[in-house]
């Protein structure tokens, strides 16, 4: 497993350079509704340390003020909803840099998602009025009709935006469909790619790092996913840390071509490797 973890020595003799940290959220700290081990114990050695965090996730079904009070509840306290970053946060700043306020936006997602387009002030439409971009992300309700509502906004000429690829969202037992499978729907039945916004493109990097008021070179992203998290991380200039309790199997990391700074089985085995300097698989 050495192959697998080019530069960790490199890693925990420059931990004290590191200035902040960028997590993600599903299969880092949890998984469905399940917490993921070694959660309070990470993020408190962090905060007794002076590390700021931001929390930095492509799921967009929820506001930043739900994800607050779920981490509080897992004994992670004082994040405040600046500190987590969302796809859907990405997108509706996107939103406000490009179109007037009260624009009509199509949306088809989650009710957080719906939430933070409106409170950024536009008009969210789910129906076939006009709509100068439409939003596509992960939806519990989709449906047939759904899908086609958007297809044809998009195929009316509005903009069409992701707010992130995510594939597939983990939980326990599995995988679930992720935003890439609705958006890639609407993708094929409009003859339009969309515009992506969430990990790995910059917008997501760009957003946390101003965030945390770090230099790239001097902050740590930590995820689950090789193709967002930690390719995204790297053509950003962070550092990086892939924890194994989410989307990516080790077949899957030996196999290819993304090689993060340091590599570890949960939470746990990431504060263990950069305290001690030493690989803990």
């Amino acid at each position: 497993m050495g192959t697998l973890r080019p530069s960790v020595e490199e890693l925990s003799l420059r931990l004290d350079e590191i200035d902040a940290v960028v997590s993600d959220l599903d299969g880092v700290v949890w998984r469905g509704r399940e917490t993921l081990p070694g959660v309070p114990e990470f993020f408190s050695a962090l905060r007794s340390r002076g590390l700021p965090v931001v929390f930095a996730t492509n799921n967009s079904g929820k506001t930043p003020a739900e994800y607050v009070e779920r981490l509080g509840g897992l004994g992670v306290p004082g994040v405040e909803e600046r500190d987590v970053v969302t796809s859907g946060v990405v997108t509706a700043a996107y939103l406000q840099e490009h179109y007037p306020v009260g624009a009509a936006v199509h949306v088809l997602g989650n009710p957080g998602l719906l939430a933070l387009i409106a409170a950024a002030g536009f008009t969210v439409t789910r129906g076939d009025e006009p709509a100068v971009a439409v939003v596509v992300s992960v939806a519990r309700d989709l449906s047939f009709d759904k899908l086609a509502l958007a297809a044809s906004a998009v195929g009316a000429g509005a903009d069409f935006i992701g707010t992130n690829c995510d594939p597939t969202v983990p939980v326990p037992g599995g995988l679930l469909p992720g935003s890439g499978s609705v958006i890639a729907a609407v993708e094929v039945a409009s003859g339009r790619r969309a515009r992506l916004l969430g990990k790995p493109e910059a917008a997501m990097f760009e957003h946390a790092l101003k965030v945390l008021g770090s230099a790239p070179s001097r902050t740590l992203m930590i995820g689950d996913r090789l193709d967002t998290d930690i390719l995204g991380a790297q053509r950003a200039s962070l550092r990086t840390a892939l924890v194994l309790t989410g989307s990516t199997t080790v077949a899957a990391l030996a196999e290819g071509a993304v090689r993060p700074d340091l590599v570890c089985p949960d939470l746990n085995g990431l504060l263990a490797a950069v305290l001690s300097g030493r690989p803990t698989l």
